[in-house]
């Protein structure tokens, strides 16, 4: 089996292949199948074109002339004038490419970066978040009250709400919670942000809540990664929970400021009513009664002890004993509970024991046996990692940290920086495998990294794709490069290993190259068409998912235009100062 071949294959394989695999978390998990997918589709496709192909031209293809169709003719014939052109004035030429490369460059720090572009679910889920200490039955009604308002705002179809937490321990949400989901009317013709704004703005009145806006697949996600149900966790570690709040409130005041900010939430520090008794050891040694003793009367009277057993049949109950609930719910009553002392007098528990209700949190957070607090904040009308750059500046500028207590920044930002860092490693050695592997193909250097310039040729597209549609650089935009510079590298081998073929036979170099462009133009055509026209119903689609499919088609499309029109006027160019002075025989005569 020819070398080149194998050379080739492989190459595009482990383009696409190797740095999608190694994303981790939940990027992995959605790109991966793709990788695999592509990767099995790519070999096999390669198998059939060695093996396959070849039988079935012997047996279907019939001898005749070799022409191009009307249309191919037509852009052949102003390729090949621009082709003219571009190699009478190489200087120019390679200026201008050279020039789009370096405002591609310049724009590329301005595109908007995020993890994964939000996508329309068609529900929408209104958290509400009450104080710790509300009753039962007055969270039931505000529900209610919620249901209500929500059902009547324009675009709603129908909503249900559920109170409370789960079971589970790792269930993030508070008893203080609920998680209404509102399902929106698609023939109603309103967009989901307009109805978020809605309801948002028919729920102000609500007084004692907060309002967080999510959709049910997202708010799960981000669950799964920091436990807080929103965009941008920021964490904040350290020893006092009076310190902890202070900074919390201080930092969330941050956040309101920063344009985008939206759905602010912080974790409660307080407003949990806590019932705290506190003996007075001397007074308890005049009366001669032990500490035990008070803890034992306090056990029994509120949380209830067991003093006997009852049997049904085979069945067996606990009978406990303790106040009723209206004295267990008394301060007053608990007060006067008597306790008996050594000489059998009967005395109130106040007067050995200072009784009172105190202000404390509802549930204490810990993170790697830190005490941490977290303030949430979705983002809106701007791309995420704008937004935390200019959280993080301002944060760091304005708050004043205590020694033992720092930062740290979750939400689909840490999968963000997390998945841009695994690919600033992968694609720089898998550009260097690709180069490897070109090498072994030519047998030179030159020509090897000739093919590898198709690379940031390519990307002018994809990044003047991203700015002119205002989508942002993300996973599935970084993905589109990736399929990207396969197709590219892909189209540069085509066109140069043909031309190498000619120079090999003592073709001349100006001939060689206009020869070789007008033959390998129709396949360098085809490979970007198909690639192009595959993707073009992403741009417009509307349903749900469509928002994670757009930028990998914008970066494709984009950079399939850039990188054909350069794969076919430059590279030409570019090949004359890459040619190896030396050309060895009958290289690459397989692809001819």
């Amino acid at each position: 089996m020819a070398p080149s071949w194998w050379c080739y294959g492989i190459s595009i394989i482990i383009l696409v292949f190797l740095p999608l695999m190694t994303l981790t978390g939940m990027e992995g998990k959605m790109f991966g199948p793709l990788a695999l997918t592509i990767a099995i589709a790519l070999a096999v496709s390669l198998a059939i074109s060695l093996f396959l192909s070849p039988a079935l031209c012997a047996y279907i293809l019939k001898g005749g002339a070799d022409h191009d169709t009307k249309p191919i003719a037509f852009m052949k014939r102003y390729y090949l004038k621009m082709l003219n052109a571009a190699m009478a004035s190489q200087k120019k030429t390679v200026a201008a490419a050279v020039g789009l490369l370096l405002a591609s460059f310049a724009l590329f720090p301005f595109l908007g970066k995020s993890f994964i572009p939000i996508m329309k679910e068609g529900s929408i889920t209104p958290t509400i978040i009450r104080m710790p200490s509300i009753a039962i039955d007055e969270a039931v009604k505000i529900d209610m009250e919620v249901m209500k308002i929500v059902s009547e705002v324009p675009g709603v179809k129908k909503a249900m709400s559920v109170l409370g937490r789960g079971e589970s321990p790792a269930d993030p949400s508070g008893p203080n919670e609920s998680n209404p989901v509102v399902s929106m009317d698609p023939e109603s013709g309103r967009r989901q942000v307009e109805i978020e704004e809605d309801i948002r703005k028919a729920l102000t009145h609500i007084p004692g809540v907060q309002i967080v806006m999510n959709q049910p697949i997202a708010q799960r996600v981000d669950e799964m990664l920091t436990g807080v149900r929103s965009q941008l966790a920021i964490k904040i570690f350290g020893d006092d929970l009076t310190e902890l709040r202070r900074l919390s409130e201080q930092v969330a005041q941050i956040v309101k400021t920063v344009p985008g900010a939206r759905d602010i939430r912080v974790d409660r520090l307080s407003g949990q009513q806590t019932l705290t008794i506190d003996i007075d050891r001397r007074a308890i040694a005049r009366h001669g009664i032990n500490v035990a003793d008070i803890h034992t009367i306090i056990e029994t009277a509120i949380g209830g002890s067991e003093v006997s057993q009852l049997y049904e049949g085979e069945r067996r109950y606990a009978i406990q004993l303790r106040y009723p609930e209206s004295f267990r719910n008394s301060v007053d009553i608990i007060r006067e509970t008597t306790l008996r002392t050594a000489d059998n007098a009967l005395i109130p528990l106040e007067s050995v024991a200072t009784i009172k209700l105190v202000d404390s949190p509802p549930m204490i957070n810990r993170e790697t046996g830190k005490r941490r607090v977290v303030v949430g904040s979705n983002v809106v009308d701007r791309d995420l990692g704008g937004f935390v750059a200019e959280v993080q500046r301002r944060v760091e500028a304005e708050v004043k940290l205590p020694e033992g207590y720092y930062f740290s920044w979750g939400g689909q930002f840490e999968n963000m920086q997390r998945a841009m860092s695994t690919l600033m490693v992968i694609v720089p050695l898998t550009v260097v495998a690709i180069y490897f592997l070109l090498f072994m193909m030519f047998n030179s250097v030159r020509l090897a990294g000739l093919i590898i310039t198709v690379l940031p040729f390519a990307s002018i597209g994809g990044v003047f794709g991203l700015a002119l549609t205002g989508e942002y650089l993300s996973v599935p935009a970084s993905v589109g490069f990736i399929a990207l510079w396969g197709i590219a590298v892909l189209n540069g081998v085509v066109l140069i290993t043909y031309v190498r073929s000619l120079r090999e036979d003592g073709v001349p170099l100006d001939q060689a190259l206009r020869d070789g462009c007008a033959q390998r133009f129709r396949p360098v055509m085809m490979t970007a068409t198909v690639a192009l026209l595959g993707l073009v119903p992403f741009l417009f689609a509307t349903g749900p998912g469509s928002e994670v499919q757009r930028p990998l088609a914008v970066v494709v499309i984009g950079g399939l235009i850039t990188s054909t029109l350069l794969t076919l006027v430059v590279l030409p160019v570019l090949y004359r100062w890459f040619e190896p002075p030396v050309i060895p025989k009958k290289l690459g005569d397989e692809f001819s």
